[in-house]
């Protein structure tokens, strides 16, 4: 007997096959499930004229979502949109010839015409693919955390994080995010300015149309701190009823200061800089919220220092 869509729980699935035949249960009442090829795969859910479109990994999705849900499928199912979850199953950048088909398809058949507002949400490799596959949707608002602009080795040598998949195809369809990107509407790219990679790829995607956002510091990947800030669900609310402006997404990031792992960043940073004022302050803030060895060892070395400079003074 196959479970109501109500009682289909896919955090009960113990295997990935079977995580997947679980949201093809759920499409059967909700919308499509469209398996592309052996690595990626595409669920949408009808709603209202308003569709997000995530592009997630199916690892994550189980690692980090409690009720191992899509994110884009959750937050539009909180608001009655509609949703577009393409789903990867490896790590190919989204660039199988599967993929390319099924946007050629989308555009043949003018499907995102049939929405009054579109957003394309991804990061890092996602990322990568919500701003090269908006091409399929002009007009559309992107969303782009952490992305790579591309991994072909002669536009982007100093990648080195991804070896094997320098040999993907990054120049055919769909293939340089950053052009990709020149027939959206807004575009928002969230990058840490202090990761080296990450803010030489975002500097390839310097257009009249893009509004880059500066998240320095939150820890080894952007989308997960922003996750950790509680503000990744507002970001992409604000973003796709058209919102987003730097001062909201700045105002967003006031949350740092009650963040831990952001705290004990910056207390490294700025101790490595020698700014041992700075140090002080951003030490005590984080000595606040969690005790910290480390931390407190940066923070006496910081009032060393001070005391040693006012006696100098003296």
């Amino acid at each position: 007997m196959t479970e109501s869509n109500e009682e289909i729980n896919l955090a009960a699935a113990r295997t990935e096959a079977e995580w997947l035949a679980r949201l093809d249960e759920i499409a059967d009442d909700h919308g499509a499930f469209i398996p592309l090829g052996a690595h990626h795969a595409a669920f949408f859910a009808d709603g209202n004229d308003t569709l997000l479109v995530s592009f997630e990994t199916v690892e994550t999705i189980r690692k980090t979502r409690d009720d191992h849900s899509p994110l884009g499928w959750r937050i539009a199912q909180q608001h009655g949109w509609s949703s577009l979850v393409l789903l990867a199953r490896a790590p190919r950048w989204y660039r199988d010839s599967e993929v390319l088909d099924f946007f050629d398809a989308q555009i043949d058949a003018a499907f995102f015409d049939s929405f009054s507002r579109v957003l394309f949400f991804g990061a890092g490799m996602a990322g990568y693919a919500a701003c090269a596959f908006s091409v399929a949707a002009p007009g559309a608002t992107v969303l782009a955390i952490a992305p790579q602009a591309t991994l072909d080795p002669e536009i982007a040598p100093w990648e080195r994080r991804f070896k094997p998949q320098r040999r993907l195809d990054f120049r055919t369809r769909f293939g340089f995010a950053p052009e990709m990107v020149d027939g959206a509407g807004a575009v928002f790219v969230v990058y840490d300015s202090t990761n080296k990679t990450d803010a030489m790829h975002a500097t390839l995607f310097r257009r009249p149309s893009v509004t880059m956002l500066r998240s320095p510091a939150l820890g080894p990947e952007t989308v997960a701190g922003l996750d950790r800030l509680g503000v990744l669900d507002t970001l992409i609310q604000t973003a796709i009823r058209g919102r987003l402006t730097p001062a909201r997404f700045h105002d967003l990031m006031r949350k740092r200061r009650e963040d831990p792992t952001y705290l004990k960043e910056l207390v490294k940073r700025v101790a490595k800089a020698n700014h041992p004022a700075l140090t002080v302050v951003a030490a005590k803030q984080a000595l606040a919220l969690e005790n910290s060895t480390g931390i407190r060892k940066h923070l006496e070395r910081a009032e060393k220092c001070l005391d040693a400079a006012l006696d100098h003074g003296d």
